[in-house]
């Protein structure tokens, strides 16, 4: 019986779907624990991205397209999973708090007022430092993921920086250092 599916055979689907799993899995984890409170939840953002990924390979870009597009589809799984987060019970609440004391973080320095500096922003202030930062990415990039031009993130990143050391003054956090590189070039 002639199969009536049209696209590449199941073999080479699969085949483009392991090579974007494999070279996008760890980027795309770190991301998801970066922005979650448990291990668990970022295990099932990865697997919601990668599942659709799966779904929509078709619309999958190739080659370091492929990374951005996947920033994006977990920037909404995300999204979705806060607002669910939101609706949870107390008996969840309690159980992401034993799962984080089990978890040793070595201290290098005491970044409390750092974080507090940090989590103080807005929610988009905090998407955009934590891409430069810890995504690592550049302007362009950050506007792939974001669906805004390379200029409006250049703005936004400016006045989220701005934002972000008056937080750190208001905390009498130490200084930070001036020389900070960071992506494109620019100095912090």
């Amino acid at each position: 019986m002639p199969s009536t599916l049209e696209g590449p055979p199941p073999d080479d689907r699969r085949h483009r779907f392991e090579e974007v799993y494999a070279a996008n899995r760890a980027r795309i984890l770190g991301y998801a624990l970066r922005r979650t409170t448990d291990p668990q939840d970022a295990a099932d953002v990865l697997a919601e991205t990668f599942l659709t990924a799966w779904r929509r390979l078709d619309d999958v870009p190739p080659g370091e397209q492929a990374r951005l597009w996947l920033y994006g589809v977990a920037r909404r799984v995300l999204a979705n999973h806060h607002r669910g987060e939101r609706r949870r019970s107390a008996l969840a609440a309690d159980l992401g708090s034993r799962l984080r004391t089990e978890v040793a973080v070595p201290e290098a320095a005491d970044l409390t007022d750092v974080a507090a500096a940090f989590r103080s922003l807005p929610e988009p202030d905090r998407e955009l430092l934590s891409l430069v930062g810890w995504e690592e990415l550049d302007h362009g990039e950050i506007a792939t993921v974001l669906g805004c031009s390379r200029n409006a993130v250049r703005i936004r990143l400016h006045r989220a920086r701005r934002r972000f050391a008056r937080a750190l003054q208001r905390t009498e956090a130490p200084a930070l250092p001036t020389a900070a590189r960071i992506p494109n070039g620019e100095h912090a």
